[in-house]
């Protein structure tokens, strides 16, 4: 693999390893999937830098087994579902931590965790995803921004395609009224 030409969580490899038509495939597939899935999973969790740190583990994780997961119909998914699975095993990590260590109460640790948004490019969309509930953000997010379809979607976060429907429809129901209510305070 080109250095020059992947993320920080390239780790140089011994000179006594080879390069092999299954690394040049992976490459292939994380230059093509990387910045999509650090873009929704910064959606999702309104922290970009744990995004880009989760969706990193991830890939090393499908690197470390890309034989099996390359004959996935989307291996992409794979990727994205390890690294959904890490952002909230970190997120209830650091609460628990928070609480502990501080005696802050849960809502206050929350609180706390949307002032990562500032490093998102579009604030705006952050914001509004910021008041769905946690299934409608992450459902948003990976429709409106990494563009999956409904089936895509239901296997990244292993619920049904209705339960997908379902939050989408919510979700946009929400988001239309935030947007109808931020209007007409611009008008006044």
């Amino acid at each position: 693999m080109a250095a020059a030409m992947l993320s920080p969580a390239y780790v140089a490899m011994p000179r006594s390893y080879r390069a092999s038509a299954d690394d040049a495939e992976f490459e292939r597939f994380f230059l093509a999937n990387f910045d999509g899935l650090v873009r929704s999973l910064a959606a999702i969790t309104g922290d970009r830098e744990l995004a880009s740190d989760c969706v990193q583990e991830a890939f090393i994780r499908a690197f470390a087994r890309w034989r099996r997961i390359r004959r996935f119909d989307n291996p992409s998914t794979w990727v994205r579902r390890v690294a959904i699975n890490l952002s909230l095993d970190s997120k209830r990590s650091d609460r628990r931590r928070v609480n502990r260590e501080e005696g802050v109460s849960l809502r206050a640790a929350d609180k706390q965790s949307l002032t990562a948004e500032a490093v998102i490019s579009n604030m705006r969309l952050v914001e509004l995803l910021s008041q769905l509930t946690p299934q409608q953000r992450s459902v948003a997010a990976l429709f409106y921004i990494e563009d999956l379809p409904v089936n895509q979607i239901a296997e990244s976060l292993l619920i049904s395609t209705g339960a997908v429907k379902f939050h989408l429809n919510k979700a946009r129901g929400q988001l239309r009224d935030a947007l109808e209510r931020e209007e007409s305070r611009n008008e006044r």
